[in-house]
């Protein structure tokens, strides 16, 4: 790690009970993994987090899942989690949830493919047989969702559907922290839109921005990032500098 990141981290560490450490889920605590469902944090990962919630002002998870399923899969006491990429801070997401649904009961795609978070969806790609076409009917799927009035954007091997409101992540790391006090915190994330939540970083006292990158990641998080990592198991060596 470069002289200025280790800076960063000791600086962060030096004064725990001042910062927030706020961090996405797939792809940075648990592993990515064909089938969302079985996603799962390794317990070495789950010991760090609660050493972490015992030091830090906050411990936030800030998911595109829902929060109680995150919740149930992180399972350590004491940790804010935030689902719906912010939305279940936002009082306007509720009125959508029954469009949401419909959106999905109706999209041409398969069922055991759609990850239905109540506020948002997700439409995963990870195991077609044939990505390239994959792509072009969700493409389509997207343009109908637009169409509805909703927001449609590629990830990580996925379509995210979602309603059309200014909340995100980034939205949801300034509440936590404007809640809290803080003027310090790390964030850590590995897609696109964990970008919003790196920009919510800026102005801080002290402000520490972790891109976990893979071959899918998009080039931005790692260029926007002050440290970068390549495995969710790399980003736990950096949990125990903290």
């Amino acid at each position: 790690m470069v002289g200025s990141a280790s800076s960063l981290l000791e600086g962060l560490a030096a004064e725990p009970e001042r910062a927030a450490i706020l961090l996405d889920f797939d792809g940075v605590l648990a592993p990515i993994v064909a089938v969302p469902d079985e996603a799962a944090v390794p317990e070495a990962t789950r010991a760090e987090l609660r050493r972490l919630v015992a030091r830090y002002g906050l411990v936030g998870i800030v998911s595109g899942r829902a929060g109680d399923d995150v919740r149930a899969r992180v399972a350590v006491d004491g940790i804010v989690f935030v689902g719906s990429h912010g939305l279940e801070l936002d009082p306007q997401a509720e009125r959508w949830r029954k469009t949401v649904a419909a959106f999905a009961a109706d999209a041409p795609w398969p069922a055991a493919s759609i990850e239905r978070k109540g506020l948002s969806l997700s439409f995963h790609y990870r195991r077609a047989p044939d990505e390239r076409e994959a792509v072009r009917k969700l493409e389509a799927i997207a343009a109908t969702a637009r169409d509805e009035g909703l927001v449609a954007r590629f990830g990580r091997k996925v379509l995210e559907v979602l309603p059309p409101l200014g909340s995100n992540k980034g939205t949801a790391v300034r509440h936590l922290l404007e809640e809290t006090g803080l003027v310090r915190a790390l964030v850590a994330g590995d897609d696109t839109t964990d970008l919003d939540a790196f920009r919510a970083l800026d102005g801080l006292e002290l402000a520490v921005r972790v891109a976990v990158v893979s071959p899918e990641s998009p080039s931005l998080l790692a260029e926007s990032a002050d440290v970068v990592v390549e495995s969710p198991e790399e980003f736990r060596d950096l949990l125990r500098r903290l």
